[in-house]
């Protein structure tokens, strides 16, 4: 069984899968988030995924290898070593030099982080190409795969809790709200009003963004959505767009197989 783990600034994405011969042979075994939490030794970050494994009824000695995809630098390290603990092996690191399949376009393909390649990957195996991958999470990002696969470029804009969070935090009177939609774009208090630009807002953001890429790569894409914060926003667009919550992961799992089986 594999662990895969995306490692974001805001959650540590977890899922487990009994591999087959090939990504729709693969069955997914759990799927779970924890707080990203920077401070945290090897130790304690294996004893807390070994309760997630035990909350899903996962044995310890079932999980056999490990991949890990981090955009969180101070904690690479760290994560490496607990996988280790859990797997009795030393994981596969999204990292220069590891094998993606990927032609990366971009004027220095060291600093894609690997959120956006894993992304990029399960996108050319999952999706019809030319193909925008939307992530939202603590930053928003659109990345462009060409009509041949290759990584092309993307964009990056802040995100929408932190966008939120600090609009709060920046004015005395606008107060702290959930991320939810209203009924109406015209917002009648604080709360509808701020919730109506920051969703709303967003989702006409993306549509826009995909609209001026598409321009750009000359040819229709298809668009994949993907991050923790995507299920809020995508259903508000204007753009008919996939829906996939665990692309990052996939797009590991897909990277595991080039390189170790």
């Amino acid at each position: 069984m594999l662990l895969t783990i995306d490692a974001g600034n805001t959650n540590l994405t977890l899922a487990s899968y009994h591999l087959g011969a090939s990504l729709p042979e693969d069955r997914l075994v759990f799927h779970s988030r924890m707080a990203t939490d920077r401070s945290q030794t090897p130790d304690q970050l294996a004893v807390a995924m070994l309760e997630i494994f035990r909350l899903h009824g996962v044995e310890r000695a079932d999980c056999t290898d490990a991949v890990i995809g981090s955009v969180v630098s101070e904690m690479t390290d760290s994560l490496a070593e607990a996988a280790t603990l859990l797997t009795g092996r030393k994981p596969l690191v999204l990292a220069p030099g590891v094998k993606t399949g990927l032609n990366i376009r971009i004027d220095n393909p060291a600093q894609l982080g690997a959120d956006l390649i894993a992304g990029a990957v399960a996108a050319k195996a999952l999706y019809p190409l030319p193909c925008l991958v939307v992530d939202l999470g603590t930053a928003t990002k659109i990345s462009a795969l060409g009509a041949d696969g290759a990584f092309l470029g993307c964009c990056i804009a802040p995100g929408i809790a932190v966008s939120l969070e600090a609009l709060s935090a920046r004015t005395s009177q606008l107060p702290r709200v959930a991320l939810r939609a209203p009924a109406n774009a015209i917002g009648t208090d604080s709360v509808t009003s701020m919730q109506s630009g920051t969703v709303f807002g967003t989702a006409h953001m993306i549509d826009g963004l995909l609209g001026r890429m598409e321009r750009e790569l000359g040819a229709q894409a298809s668009v994949v959505a993907t991050g923790g914060l995507s299920g809020s926003i995508v259903c508000h667009c204007a753009r008919a767009m996939e829906h996939n919550e665990d692309l990052v992961l996939l797009g590991l799992k897909e990277i595991y197989r080039r390189n170790r089986m």
